[in-house]
C-alpha cells in the first residue's frame, strides 16, 4: 500500500462532495488549492469559494495562487511532499504542476469522456436531450480533458431532471469514483485506456447569449434547454406585452405535443396557466422570474399580471 499525501484542487459546490468523501475516509489531504476570493453581490464583498469554506471548517491548509506558475507557489507545493493531486472543476494546470507528484495528477470530469470535453458537460448533456451521462477519472496531460482514462461510471438522466438535479447525482457518483480511483493508485493497480478521439464532443462554456430561447426551435429542444440551464444560469427570453418588452428567466416548464394554428411565440394565458405556442405544441411555463422581481410560480404571476391578446415571446 502506498502512503498517499494528497493535494486537492477545486472551486465550486461540485468539488465539495468529492473532498468530503476523501476527508471522511481519513485520507491525508495536505492542502486544498482553490481560486482567489472574488468580489460579489451589491456590496462587492470578497466571497470565498465553496471548497475554501469547507476546507477551513475542516482545518485543512488552503492555498489560493493567482498564478500557478509563480515560483513561490511552486516552492510551497514542493515543500508539501505531495505524491498525488486530485482535480475537480478547476482551471487548466501548467505542466510543472501536474507532473510534480510521483503518482500523477488525475481529474474528475462530469461526463463519459471523450463526450462533452469542456467547461459545462452537465448542462450540455441535458440541453442535447441525452438520456445518460456519467463521470470519468483520467490522468491530466497537456490538453483539456484528453488524458488517459482510469475509471467511468454511467448515470441515467430522466426526462424531467434539470441541471441542478443531475449535478447532485453526478457529485455522488463522482465522489464514489474518486475513492475507487484512489484505492487503485494506493494498491498500484491502475490501468488506463486512451480516449477514442473519433467519439469526442464538446461542452463549451455557457454565456448569456447561449441561454436565450429561440422560440422557432422544436418543442422538445426548448424544453430541454430550460432543463439544461435550470436553476443556473437559467434560460431567458423577452416578453412583448402591451408594446413593452420585459426580460424573463424561465426555470421550469412542461410540454404538450399537439397541433395548433397559433403564431410561434404567442403567449396564451388563463387565470391559472401560462403557455407559449411553439413548433409541435405548447410549452407551459411553471416557474419564472421577471426582470427586477423574485422568482415565482406562473400561477402567482397571473394573479396580478395581465397578458394582452397579442402578447408574444421575442
Amino acid at each position: 500500500m502506498k502512503d498517499l499525501r494528497i493535494v486537492f484542487m477545486g472551486t465550486p459546490d461540485f468539488a465539495v462532495g468529492v473532498l468530503d468523501s476523501l476527508v471522511k475516509k481519513n485520507y491525508t489531504v495536505v492542502a486544498v488549492i482553490t481560486a482567489p476570493d472574488k468580489p460579489a453581490g451589491r456590496g462587492r464583498k470578497l466571497q470565498q469559494s465553496a471548497i475554501k469554506k469547507y476546507a477551513l471548517e475542516h482545518q485543512l491548509t488552503v492555498l489560493q495562487p493567482e498564478n500557478l506558475k509563480q515560483q513561490n507557489f511552486l516552492d510551497v507545493l514542493k515543500s508539501l511532499h505531495v505524491n498525488l493531486q486530485i482535480i475537480v472543476a478547476f482551471r487548466m494546470l501548467p505542466k510543472v504542476v501536474w507532473q510534480m507528484p510521483n503518482y500523477g495528477t488525475f481529474n474528475l470530469h462530469a461526463s463519459l469522456l471523450p463526450a462533452y470535453r469542456g467547461a459545462a458537460p452537465i448542462n450540455w448533456a441535458i440541453i442535447n436531450g441525452d438520456t445518460k451521462t456519467g463521470v470519468t477519472t483520467f490522468f491530466i496531460d497537456e490538453k483539456i480533458d484528453t488524458g488517459e482514462l482510469i475509471l467511468q461510471d454511467e448515470v441515467s438522466i430522466s426526462e424531467t431532471e434539470n441541471v441542478g438535479d443531475l449535478h447532485d447525482k453526478l457529485m455522488i457518483a463522482g465522489s464514489n469514483l474518486v475513492l475507487k480511483t484512489v484505492k487503485l493508485i494506493e494498491k498500484g493497480n491502475v490501468k488506463t485506456t486512451k480516449q477514442a478521439e473519433h467519439k469526442k464532443s464538446l461542452a463549451p462554456k455557457i454565456f448569456k447569449d447561449t441561454c436565450k430561447i429561440d422560440w422557432t426551435s422544436s418543442l422538445e429542444s426548448i424544453y430541454n434547454k430550460i432543463r439544461g440551464l435550470s436553476p443556473y444560469p437559467a434560460a431567458w427570453s423577452v416578453i412583448n406585452n402591451n408594446d413593452k418588452n420585459i426580460e424573463v428567466k424561465i426555470f421550469k416548464a412542461t410540454k404538450e405535443s399537439v397541433q395548433h394554428n397559433f403564431t410561434i411565440g404567442k403567449i396564451i394565458s388563463t387565470k391559472t396557466a401560462l403557455k407559449i405556442a411553439v413548433n409541435g405544441g405548447y410549452l407551459y411555463i411553471e416557474s419564472l422570474q421577471l426582470s427586477g422581481k423574485k422568482r415565482m410560480l406562473s400561477k402567482d404571476l397571473l394573479n396580478g399580471y395581465t397578458f394582452s391578446e397579442d402578447s408574444k415571446m421575442l
